[in-house]
């Protein structure tokens, strides 16, 4: 089983790909975040929705979004925000369909396996070389792993389609603006879905005060809003959301699937 994954970790490793960019953003109303094309920031380039949590809270917790780790365009103070693409999973449907017609299952799930640590592993190791390299934030000794476990340093790295921005679409956003299929080789299905499956891409946030967070029950007065910023319909917009939210009738009358 070692020689075999050693192998394919090899053989990953050399064919893995990734796409990174500090986007220019400002914090905008409803929630939004306003990429702009150049340094001037005269043109808008994209426009990322976000959708903020709405259950009650106590005192000193507000209900929170990405956007707020954004300064906002008023303010005067220009900001960032940044995107990324990795996968370790390019040629890995090939390996596996050998495998297959060999009758070697699980050398197909242990390569599937591999591939996604490894898209795991470029991540975090991505995110690293931007807080350091990018953004110039060395909080911790080199090699310190239980660090990088436990998260204790500046920014995060938050996936449209998680929880604290549960909409897959905004997918599209970040594809367009990397120009993923072209700089990481990744790819979206219809639904959304990336492929190779052993893919991950996400937004860089580096507020200090910037964490993980879920969005939760939202209501309907939201999704109405939402619905008219995305351009959609509001019973197209609940149609194209059903793997995502459900409808209750108590409470907010909206809710996050998690799982």
């Amino acid at each position: 089983m070692r020689r075999r994954s050693s192998t394919f970790r090899r053989r990953a490793i050399g064919q893995g790909a990734c796409g990174a960019r500090p986007l220019r953003g400002q914090l905008v109303g409803h929630d939004d975040i306003e990429v702009y094309a150049g340094e001037d920031r005269s043109k808008v380039r994209a426009v990322l929705r976000g959708l903020r949590q709405q259950s009650e809270k106590g005192p000193g917790r507000p209900n929170l979004c990405l956007a707020d780790y954004v300064a906002p365009k008023d303010s005067g103070r220009p900001d960032w925000v940044g995107a990324f693409a990795v996968t370790a999973g390019i040629g890995l449907d090939a390996v596996c369909t050998a495998f297959e017609r060999d009758n070697d299952d699980y050398s197909s799930i242990l390569a599937k396996a591999l591939a996604d640590r490894l898209t795991e592993a470029l991540a975090e190791r991505l995110h690293e070389r931007v807080r350091h390299g990018v953004l110039g934030l060395r909080t911790r000794r080199a090699n310190d792993v239980a660090t990088l476990v436990a998260e204790r340093y500046r920014g995060i790295r938050p996936a449209p389609g998680y929880p604290a921005c549960p909409d897959h679409t905004e997918k599209r956003t970040l594809f367009d603006l990397l120009d993923v299929p072209k700089s990481a080789g990744i790819t979206l299905t219809e639904s959304c879905a990336m492929l190779p499956a052993a893919s991950v891409s996400g937004w860089y946030f580096a507020h200090p005060e910037a964490h993980y967070f879920g969005l939760g029950r939202i209501g309907r007065d939201q999704v109405a809003d939402y619905s008219a910023r995305k351009g959609w319909r509001l019973k197209k917009s609940s149609a194209g959301w059903r793997r995502t939210w459900r409808t209750r009738r108590k409470g907010l009358g909206w809710a996050h699937e998690s799982g």
